[in-house]
This record gives C-alpha cells, structure tokens and sequence, in this order.
C-alpha cells in the first residue's frame, strides 16, 4: 500500500474548483517511453554487451547481476536522469524494473545508488578498454545490417567537458577557459553512428592517443570488412605528422584542416586578391574561391597537398586551408572536410541529450567508465530515432525525441499473465508509437 507523510498540496485558485494533490496515485512511471528504449537494447544487445567485459568485483554473490546494473543505470541516462542518486528513487518505479528483468509490483527494487558507486569505483584501466572495444563491436554489427559497406568515413573530434570538483586528471585550459576533461570520440561520417569514446585529460593536445585509437579501430574494421577503403577527417587540431604518416602508410584518405601560417597566408594571397576584385566588381557580393598549393612544414618529411579557400564576406576576408591525400578538386575536397561539420550537432546530442559532460567522479577512471554508459544512452535513443525516421517523421535532437515519446505518465497493474501500461488517451505521441509498433524491423 501506497503510504506518504507529506499532506496534500492545495491550489485554491487554479480553476472552477479548489485542486488537492497528493503522492498516492500507487505503481505509476513517469517514463511510459521506457519500452522503446529496452526493445532497442534488446535489438542491439548493448547493455549486455558492455555488462560482459565489466568483472565481477564483489567477492560474494550481488543481490543484482551486472547485465541489470548496467542496463538500470543506462535506461536511467536515456531517460534523463544523469545522476547516480536518482536511482533511489527510481530503483522502484515499476517499469524501470520491469524492462530491468523485475516484476513491477511483487519483484524486488533495483540497485541504488550506493551499488553504482561501488561498481563505478571498481573498474580498472583494462575495464575502460574493453568498453569502448565492445561500443564498438556493436558500431560494426549495426553498420552492416543493410549491407557491408564498401566505404567508411571516421570523423575525429575532441570536446571540452568541464568539471566542477577535485576530479583525477581535471585541469584548466587555456583555450577553453575551464578547468575540464577532453574526450575524443570517432564517429561514422555517413551514418552519425558512435564509434568510440575514450576519456582523457584536461590540458592534453587535441589529437594526442589519436593514432594509437585508430590503429585499433582500423584493425577490427578490416578484420571484418576486409575490402573496406578508409577515410579521416578531422579539424585542425589534428593536424599533426604523425597522423598524416600513418594514414598514408595504410593507404587511409585524410582531410584535415591546418591552421594558417604566414607561408600558408603567403600561398593564398593571389587567390584572395582575385576574391577581393571578384567582389568589387560585383558591389560587395560575396565571393568564395577554391584553389591549392604544395606546402611542407619543417616536420614534414616532404611537401603535401593543400586546398585552399579564399573568401571575400561582407565582415572582411576569410581564408581556411585543408592538408588532404585526395585528388578531387579543391572544391570538393573542401566540401568533403565542411560536411564533417555535421558532428557538432551529434556531439551536441551526447552532451546536451545524454549528458556525457556528467563526469563527476573523484577517479579517472570510474569516469572512464561513466563515458561509455551515457554513449549507451546515445545509441538507445539514436536508435529509436532511426526506427522513426523511416517511418517518414522527422529526425529531431534525442532531448526532444525523450521528451515527446519517453516522458510519458503511465499506469502500470501487474497481472498474473501480463503487464498493462496505461497512457493517457491525450498524449500527442500517441501516433509515433503506433508507427513504431509497424515499422518493419523487428523489435
């Protein structure tokens, strides 16, 4: 039986009548959405992937198995709550623990939040790689789930993610202006899809540990996609020659962008003169011109492509330069490295929608572990939005597909041979669900 100690709340001027309210309302969720996310993981075998290559850590049996922690503490982050104390509350919302493996009404709580912090404060080093290898073993199997691909693009970025205590490896930035860490994260330049996410500190240079992440990630694609041809793009915080090199020695396309320089500006001023006339001529209009040189910096061991881009905008000159092994035209090779622009918005989702900035714990390494388990939600939620776009709706920020199709009150009744949920007859939702429910993938 439902008990509180708190009176009922009184609102005597919200309507025709005077509104009380009150706690009582018995095995209600306020996450009716959370079937689509566990019919997602059960597609993907996510949560027990990652569940697989976490140890055991304790040296007696756990009232909760490692497949339910991990799958309560990222449904918990798909549905917007990032905090481990949430899971105090919510260890007995009743279809938390249902989608967790419990019965909603007799079975017993899920973890709290004490559980968490032991799990989390548990890993190794070992434990860090290994979840990001099993992030992306899932990233192949769902690649190919309409074909082998015949090509891939790794789009590389590096994204400030402040902090706010005494975290291990914290440290202040320069350029950011905060104290902070910097992961790096490779996602799929076509498909948007999360490769990997690897946790670092928080002065270290943007490409640093890149080429060490590729090499693995090369290895297991090629391992499966022998015949795949590769390509990096990247910005030009990884511009370095030590990223060059190894893409030109496996035979990987590369552009990335280089920060300018005086033999650089040198190089470039013919083609932004022309600009400049270009544009008086035609009373200021903007004007963008293409063109490309031959340039090596004193590290190089020889010259390299260049493409460059002169541009003429009502706010003054612009120019941008990009190193590239590819033969297009500059046009299209500077097309090719502004397209990769797109992954701002998906670090956009991972950060704003999963809150993988959410990385408050004292040890590195426990928020190392933290990482993959918000790139979990991302890919739970990525991969609802994906069923729904192919059922004709619009592709829309995850924080708003939780929002409209996970938010939902519900009332859940256990029965002896099924769960219902019940949803209210208003929600605006009501359609995604139906088209969810006859999409042809199975759930």
């Amino acid at each position: 039986m439902c008990e509180s100690a708190t009176a009922p709340l009184r609102f005597a001027a919200v309507g025709p009548l005077p509104l009380a309210v009150d706690f009582l309302g018995g095995r209600l969720t306020s996450d009716g959405g959370l079937a689509w996310v566990a019919a997602a993981d059960a597609e993907l075998g996510l949560t027990a992937a990652l569940a697989a290559v976490i140890p055991e850590w304790r040296k007696r049996r756990g009232r909760h198995a490692l497949p339910a922690l991990v799958a309560q503490r990222v449904y918990q982050i798909a549905c917007g709550y990032e905090d481990q104390d949430d899971a105090d509350r919510l260890r007995a919302d009743p279809l938390l623990k249902l989608v967790c493996g419990r019965l909603p009404e007799t079975g017993d709580d899920l973890a709290s939040q004490p559980t968490f912090s032991r799990l989390e404060n548990a890993v190794t080093a070992r434990t860090g790689y290994r979840l990001a290898a099993a992030l992306g073993a899932v990233y192949l199997r769902e690649r190919e789930r309409e074909g082998v691909p015949t090509r891939l693009v790794l789009d590389l970025d590096g994204t400030d993610d402040p902090t706010y205590g005494n975290q291990e490896g914290t440290a202040y930035h320069g350029y950011f202006r905060q104290h902070q860490y910097f992961p790096l994260l490779v996602f799929d330049g076509d498909t948007n899809q999360l490769i990997t996410a690897v946790l670092r500190r928080g002065t270290v240079h943007a490409s640093h540990g890149v080429v060490a992440i590729l090499k693995r990630i090369v290895a297991a694609v090629r391992a499966r996609w022998p015949g795949v041809t590769l390509e990096v793009r990247a910005d030009s915080g990884f511009a370095i020659p030590a990223l060059y090199a190894y893409c030109e020695a496996e035979g990987i396309a590369y552009t990335i962008g280089l920060v300018p320089n005086a033999r650089l500006d040198a190089a470039v001023a013919p083609l932004l003169a022309d600009a400049v006339r270009q544009s008086a001529a035609a009373d200021g209009a903007k004007v963008r011109l293409l063109g490309e040189t031959r340039y090596q910096a004193g590290s190089w061991p020889e010259a390299r492509r260049v493409a460059m881009k002169a541009e003429v905008l009502a706010k003054g000159p612009n120019t941008r330069f990009v190193v590239t092994s590819r033969t297009d035209p500059p046009a299209a090779v500077y097309a090719r490295y502004t397209d990769r622009g797109a992954s701002e918005n998906w670090i956009k989702d991972l950060k704003a929608g999963c809150f993988a900035d959410r990385l408050s714990c004292h040890r590195f390494w426990a928020n190392q572990f933290r990482l993959p388990l918000h790139a979990a939600a991302y890919w739970l939620l990525d991969t609802i939005r994906r069923w729904l776009t192919t059922t004709g709706t619009d592709r829309m920020p995850l924080a708003t597909l939780r929002l409209r199709l996970i938010k939902i009150g519900g009332w859940v009744r256990e029965r002896r041979d099924r769960v219902r949920l019940r949803l209210a007859s208003s929600h605006p939702s009501e359609p995604w669900w139906r088209a969810l429910a006859t999409r042809h993938q199975p759930l």
